[in-house]
Order: structure tokens, then sequence, then C-alpha cells
């Protein structure tokens, strides 16, 4: 018996999906993820306060970057509709932030929390996208796990370069001209038992 063909999701369904849910759409299929949990929460608003006043305009640092939370993101032609956790263009690409409700110019960064929930969509259907889409750097931390893995992409594909662990310094491209506290991510988490 055959099956009905499925309807290939839209924007539409991303802007009728209930507030307390991520909507992102990934080969005209609707992911709905839970709004992230207090320890994902905490790790990236901790990490997102440390890069952009490090790397952000104007605060001392080597500057030259444009940092959002949760920004939407519309790459390709079909497109794919993601939401990263925190992402980042360099301000030769994204001299300021637009007025439009999304972007469609892929980031140079891109940082996922990953958690129970979001694990296996941030890192199988999520990172291909990124990588196609030309988005150089991935980050992926888990604040539970107490872990932060840092990719490049290298012609489509991701190289891990580095992983990283409870209390460690890390410079770590693409924000190696300074050392960021990797603990103070999940310094008021609870950790998970061993």
């Amino acid at each position: 018996m055959a099956h009905p063909a499925r309807r290939r999701a839209t924007y539409e369904d991303v802007l009728r999906a209930p507030e307390h849910m991520v909507a992102e759409v990934i080969d005209g299929e609707l992911h709905l993820t839970p709004r992230p949990a207090l320890p994902h929460v905490e790790a990236a608003g901790v990490l997102f306060v440390e890069i952009k006043n490090r790397f952000g305009r104007g605060r001392g640092g080597p500057g030259g970057w444009v940092i959002l939370e949760e920004v939407e993101l519309h790459l390709g032609r079909e497109p794919a509709i993601l939401v990263p956790d925190l992402a980042g263009w360099r301000r030769e690409r994204l001299p300021g932030v637009p007025r439009e409700p999304y972007l469609t110019l892929s980031p140079d960064w891109v940082c996922e929390v990953v958690s129970p929930a979001t694990g296996r969509l941030d890192r199988i259907e999520k990172l291909p996208v990124y990588a196609a889409n030309e988005v150089r750097h991935a980050w992926l931390i888990d604040p539970l796990q107490r872990s932060l893995e840092v990719y490049r992409n290298d012609g489509g594909r991701w190289s891990l370069l580095s992983t990283h662990k409870d209390q460690d310094k890390v410079s770590a491209e693409p924000f190696e001209a300074a050392e960021l506290d990797l603990g103070s991510s999940w310094a008021d988490v609870q950790a998970e038992p061993r």
C-alpha cells in the first residue's frame, strides 16, 4: 500500500509553532524541540557574555565580531531554517544587525549547546547543514558533561580540532586570540552524577 506523500514543512509551519517550542526546518521536515532547560540556558548565556565581551565591538578585546543568541537563520535555496544557540559573523561580512526577523547570511561560527533533547538533532541534522552552507567553525558544548568540542569546516566536512572539559582554559578557533574560562559556563550548574 502506498503511503501519501509527506507535505514539506515551510516557514509558515515555523510561524505557527507553539511559543514554548523551538521550530526548525531541515530537508522539508519540521523539528520541534522544547525551550532549553536551565543548565543549557546558563551555559549559553555565560558563553555568550564572555565571547561578546571579548570579541564584540568596543569591549577592549580583539573585536571584529557580531555575536547573537538564538538568531533564526534561513540557509540555502530551500531553505533550511535553523536556530543555533549562539552565532557569530566577522564584521567585514555583517557590519551590523539588520532589522529583519532572520538572517540569510551564513555565520562564520555557530555554537550549539547540546542536551539529551537536542543532541541528535544538533549533531546529525544541523551540523551537515552548517557545513554545506560554509559556516567555518562550530562548537558543541554540553553543560551536563562539562565538555566542549571545537570543529572547523574543511571543504564541507567537519574536522574535530580539539576537545576541552571541566575547568579548562580555552583558546580555540575562531576565538584563539583570547583565553576563555570554560568552567564559568557551568559554574552554577549542578554536575551530572558520574
